[in-house]
């Protein structure tokens, strides 16, 4: 038999009747502890099950009012223990046998439950003076009989470390509290800074190349206007198709980081070396030819391990078209057992060291997020190579 959400949140109580009673309960707390000792002779073995049940009362005021609360606590641990000590005329509270030691007992170990629980919930500063407190009045009520100066002092020692032993674990746990929530929030951070990073990564990649190739079309067209119409017409659609592509890809991803709900439009998937031709092809397109070799018994793979080697061979060839001066470049896409190889290689007249500019970088910095190799350098007869390895897990392999 199921239950309705509505039919179990009926079953709630309401914030202003829970405190209500909360309230009630603290209230009544002192009252009913001194009378249950006031009436108890001797209130030994098991007749102390009802002043320790009684601090039932005390915990929920305790959890909302934690301070109002140590203060009812105190007032029912003074009155108590004064009441018992005057009843059996006995010594000194927590030293001589008899009714008093034992509720004095009890009252400190209820009192230092909540000064433990001040010193986990509320400021250092609060926390401190609500112990001092506390331990004022255990010594005035250790204070009140007179059992002499030694059994004084020892029931001070003990009502000292007592106290400190609850309030330095309650600060423990709060300090614990905080170091996990400041991890938290570093962790939060960190997630969101890598988020940025690669919504760079993709912004470069995308754009980038798409540029790349529509300023060479474009030089292409002016220079053949005039001559040759028909190529003139050639470079002006690849530079409409590629911003179609381009436009169309920055809207999902705006898309996505505006989309505030799982049920939006569905996003297009991301590349992988499946697209490969389609980038080629666009390549070409802007006046270079990329030939691309494939190496190895070609299979699926990780979709993160596909986006990065798409990603490194789109940026690859955008430098080549945008820096290396050739119509021409290689592209080697190896399929190893333990992971997958790219090599990227042209004979233009591009820079005479890597580079280190944002292209490099995430490329670089792709192979790293997988725990792979990456170079990127001129080669010794002319011209620029670039070279990552990305290793595939064991389970996807």
């Amino acid at each position: 038999m199921s239950h309705s959400p509505r039919a179990a949140r009926s079953w709630r109580m309401r914030p202003a009747a829970a405190q209500a009673l909360a309230w009630c309960g603290g209230l009544a707390y002192p009252v009913l502890l001194y009378l249950a000792v006031f009436h108890e002779r001797e209130p030994t073995g098991v007749r102390l099950l009802l002043p320790a049940a009684l601090s039932v009362l005390a915990l929920p005021l305790l959890r909302s009012r934690p301070l109002p609360a140590l203060a009812l606590i105190l007032a029912g641990s003074l009155a108590a223990t004064v009441v018992a000590a005057s009843n059996l005329a006995a010594a000194l509270p927590f030293t001589a046998p008899g009714q008093a030691w034992q509720i004095g007992c009890l009252q400190a170990l209820v009192t230092d439950v909540a000064v433990g629980w001040i010193a986990a919930t509320l400021r250092r500063r609060t926390a401190l003076v609500a112990a001092g407190s506390a331990l004022t009045v255990q010594i005035a009520v250790a204070a009140h009989p007179r059992g002499g100066q030694d059994a004084f002092l020892s029931t001070t020692a003990f009502l000292v470390l007592m106290l400190a032993l609850a309030w330095t674990t309650g600060h423990l746990v709060q300090e614990r509290r905080v170091h996990a929530e400041t991890v938290r929030a570093q962790s939060a951070a960190q997630a969101v800074t890598a988020e940025r990073l690669r919504i760079a990564r993709e912004l470069h990649d995308m754009v980038a190349h798409s540029i790349g190739i529509i300023a060479i079309q474009a030089g292409t067209g002016r220079r053949v206007i005039d001559t040759q119409p028909a190529e003139a017409r050639n470079a002006l659609a690849a530079i409409e198709s590629t911003s179609r592509d381009t436009l169309a890809g920055l809207r999902r991803m705006l898309g996505a980081l505006r989309a505030t709900a799982p049920e939006g439009a569905p996003l297009a998937p991301a590349p992988t070396l499946a697209d490969v031709d389609r980038l080629v092809a666009h390549t070409e397109d802007g006046g270079v030819r990329a030939d691309v070799e494939w190496r190895g018994d070609r299979r699926p793979l990780p979709a993160d391990v596909e986006l990065s080697a798409f990603r490194i061979i789109q940026e690859a060839i955008t430098n080549v078209v945008r820096h290396a001066g050739t119509d021409e470049c290689r592209v080697v896409i190896d399929y190893e057992e333990a992971g997958l190889s790219i090599e990227i290689t042209d004979r233009g007249h591009g820079p005479a060291a890597a580079g280190t500019g944002y292209g490099i970088t995430g490329m670089r910095e792709r192979a790293a997020l997988l725990d792979g190799r990456f170079a990127a350098g001129p080669r010794p007869g002319g011209g620029f190579r670039v070279a990552a390895r990305l290793p595939v897990p064991v389970e996807a392999r």
